[in-house]
């Protein structure tokens, strides 16, 4: 195994002070998977032997290996669909993948097809282009959007840099906020700064933990932010696909439900991640979560969130009951 790969410990302090060991996946590829995992973080005070990494390499290997027969069994099925039809002389089946939603009705089983329409298209693509950006830290406007983050988040106190170790008092976990994004991308950095920005006293609040008996460890703020852009992402299937064939659609009720919303406004998910990340503070305090539950916390946020955009009522986020939760 060499040096660059799951090698390093580096010990961090969280935002209450305590102190954890995280592995450096520096080196990994990123925007695949939270970074609370408890793969990763399964003993908060244990001490890594060599074995350890060995054993977590090798299972990284193999649920690689095993994505991509899944992924490539699928082009496989796919492509052999395509060509079937192309030789038929039937157009159907490619206006069915760029045009319609095909999922499974809640209860019943039942199949449903909706044709999506051409605005609704338009939204989803342009969400999924944000969604494909990775945070640069070369880059300009991605420092700059890092630096008003910090602004909006303390106005008061002196910018230290953008490596510091005082970003550690935003909930990063260490001194290099740019080292955290591989979980969410650029997007997870736009949705914390929206929430700055437009829900000023829901973020202050949740970010200085001003409410509810709070656990001696806490959750991290800005970490815990780019797991539910993650989040979000899974849970309304929009992470794009390769090529014109195979661009993702919704494959829930959840998720299409969300398209509609989206079409009618364009910062419907920046507005849902508000949402979700008070229903996760709200399921912390409930569950009287410490740190290592994050993750049980994050599955039970979701599956609040499913019921909520499932509702025939719901046709804005502001509809949403958990909407309420948010403070201007």
């Amino acid at each position: 195994m060499s040096s660059g790969t799951l090698r390093r410990r580096v010990h961090h302090e969280d935002v209450g002070g305590k102190k954890y060991e995280r592995i450096d996946s520096s080196g990994s590829d990123g925007l695949s998977e939270p970074l609370l995992s408890h793969e990763i973080y399964d003993n908060a005070n244990r001490t890594y032997s060599e074995d350890d990494f060995e054993d977590l390499w090798k299972d990284k290997r193999r649920k690689e290996e095993q994505a991509w027969g899944h992924i490539f069994s699928r082009l496989i099925a796919q492509w052999a669909q395509w060509f079937s039809n192309a030789f038929s002389g039937s157009g159907a089946w490619v206006g069915c993948i760029l045009h319609r939603v095909v999922f499974r009705r809640p209860g019943n089983g039942e199949k449903i097809h909706i044709d999506l329409t051409p605005m609704q298209e338009e939204c989803l693509h342009k969400l999924q282009e944000r969604l494909e950006v990775p945070f640069d830290g070369t880059r300009s406007e991605h420092q700059e959007a890092l630096i008003a983050l910090w602004q909006a988040a303390f106005p008061d106190r002196t910018f230290r840099g953008l490596v510091s170790e005082q970003w550690k008092d935003m909930g990063w976990q260490g001194t290099d906020p740019s080292t955290d994004f591989r979980g969410g991308g650029y997007v997870s950095l736009e949705n914390l700064l929206f929430f700055a920005k437009h829900f000023p006293q829901s973020f202050h609040r949740l970010l200085h933990k001003e409410e509810g008996k709070r656990a001696a460890w806490e959750y991290p703020f800005a970490v815990a932010g780019i797991n539910i852009s993650f989040m979000l992402t899974q849970m309304l299937d929009l992470r794009s696909g390769h090529g014109f064939c195979f661009a993702a659609k919704p494959s829930s009720v959840t998720g299409f439900n969300f398209l509609k919303i989206l079409a009618e406004d364009e910062t419907a998910f920046d507005t849902l991640f508000c949402v979700a990340f008070e229903m996760m503070d709200a399921q912390w305090l409930a569950m009287h979560a410490s740190y290592m539950e994050f993750n049980a916390v994050l599955r039970a946020t979701r599956a609040q969130l499913e019921r909520e955009l499932s509702l025939e009522d719901v046709t804005r986020v502001q509809d949403l009951p958990a909407y309420n939760l948010l403070c201007h």
